[in-house]
């Protein structure tokens, strides 16, 4: 059932250390690195989040990993033949494209579905891809989107697979998975610039740690057929997580918070948040094991910012911009049409509920906060998105009362959203 939560906030001042879950991009991509290597590579600092938690037990054969289901017996090895499955990911997109590339390779018929948002996510270009490699997919329902239907009893056709850069990058990260387990290898061609080429960098890193090599010239990524070595892969505390509490950090007056565990060479691409962050007088230092965040009074000079390589990161920018009253200029959100919900007409809605504006001109999109005004109370929708729920959260420093509605749908990435925000001073009440 769900239910909304009340927020409130005494004082705009804000002082804590949060400890933050693992990163649900590391995690999902670790997760089927280990079950591709046949028990080899082990996960450290497996992430909470409800994502990571269902790829886990899928791969692993949990029997309790979605309630809507059907009891799995799936074992760690690619190559074991059993019966069809019906596994339901529900709102996972990592999931569904992550699992599409590691079931078409095996030789299990399975069917993958989802929530009904989940159906009118595109998986198209990732299928066609794969179909290309040799893989047997079919669509269930409509052409392009799951439910599919994986057949099994892949036979390798070809190496050379073309794939746009501009789409999500989870459908390049779904190929580059499975490209070490390929009998040619792979040797994938992106055409066009490539969107967020951090989480294509990540996915080369992780499986470089676990012994996969590679070359990457021009536009051109070549992986060959090569053993996993034995190792470990430690995830690292989740960068997209930590970008709310620069949010909260650039909405106080004053603020000093410490998030152990991050690092100023990670993997993840959503670090950038530091460096956007660092806009709106937020430092960042890195010690004592982790990061210090400090909100210091500076003037806000920047116009234009390129979300491109982050586009995660967007919802939170967006709204400390709106927040603040700063008629910035955003791009690079293009995939956002696609998320769990469609985020550009999400943030529109929203936003209006404090009179700005997101003017979408081509490409560019645009804040007009010329009648920006700040309401005694307000109500966010979430649209069934956890970062809709999370960017729009710190609000609750300047709007006296914040209703949230669908509490529950951090769970996604961030279960323990909530109780941080109460460990620093925020009052959380669940509207009876």
């Amino acid at each position: 059932m769900k239910h909304n939560i009340i927020l409130t906030k005494q004082g705009k001042t804000t002082h804590g250390t949060v400890q933050l879950t693992g990163s649900k991009s590391e995690c999902n991509r670790a997760l089927v690195i280990e079950a591709l290597s046949e028990g080899k590579v082990k996960v450290k600092n497996m992430s909470d989040a409800a994502d990571a938690v269902t790829l886990a037990g899928i791969l692993k054969g949990s029997e309790d990993f979605g309630a809507e289901s059907e009891k799995l017996d799936l074992g760690n090895s690619l190559l074991t033949t059993r019966t069809p499955h019906l596994i339901n990911i529900g709102p996972a997109g990592t999931a569904m494209r992550f699992l599409t590339a590691y079931y078409a390779i095996g030789d299990q018929e399975v069917v993958l579905t989802g929530s009904e948002r989940m159906k009118q996510r595109p998986i198209g270009i990732l299928v066609d891809a794969l179909r290309s490699l040799g893989a047997h997919i079919e669509f269930e329902e409509k052409d392009g989107y799951p439910p599919i239907k994986i057949h099994g009893g892949f036979e390798q056709q070809t190496r050379k697979v073309t794939i746009k850069g501009n789409i999500s990058s989870q459908y390049i990260t779904a190929l580059l998975l499975i490209a070490a387990k390929l009998p040619q290898g792979l040797e994938l061609h992106i055409e066009g610039e490539l969107t967020s080429r951090p989480y294509v960098e990540m996915t080369l890193a992780m499986l470089r740690q676990a012994g996969i090599q590679h070359s990457w010239i021009a536009n051109v990524i070549t992986i060959e057929n090569q053993p996993f070595a034995e190792t470990e892969l430690l995830v690292e505390p989740d960068w997209s997580a930590a970008s709310y509490w620069y949010a909260i950090a650039a909405l106080s007056d004053e603020a000093e918070l410490f998030l152990p565990g991050l690092t100023s060479y990670s993997l993840q691409g959503d670090s950038v948040i530091t460096e956007l962050m660092a806009n709106f007088g937020i430092t960042s230092q890195f010690k004592d094991g982790g990061v210090h965040l400090t909100k210091e009074p500076k003037p806000m000079f920047r116009k234009i910012f390129d979300l491109k390589e982050c586009p995660d990161l967007a919802q939170t920018i967006i709204v400390v911009c709106a927040a603040l009253g700063h008629e910035a200029s955003f791009t690079g959100l293009e995939t956002l049409k696609i998320k769990e919900t469609d985020r550009i007409l999400a943030l529109q809605t929203e936003l209006a509920k404090i009179g700005v504006r997101l003017i979408e001109k081509g490409l560019v999109y645009k804040l007009d906060c010329s009648e920006k005004q700040i309401p005694q109370r307000m109500f966010v929708n979430t649209y069934d998105d956890h970062r809709m729920a999370m960017a729009f959260a710190p609000l609750a420093i300047l709007i006296p009362e914040l209703e949230i509605e669908d509490a529950d749908v951090v769970e996604k990435s961030y279960p323990a959203f909530w109780k941080d925000l109460e460990k620093v001073g925020f009052d959380v009440k669940v509207k009876s």
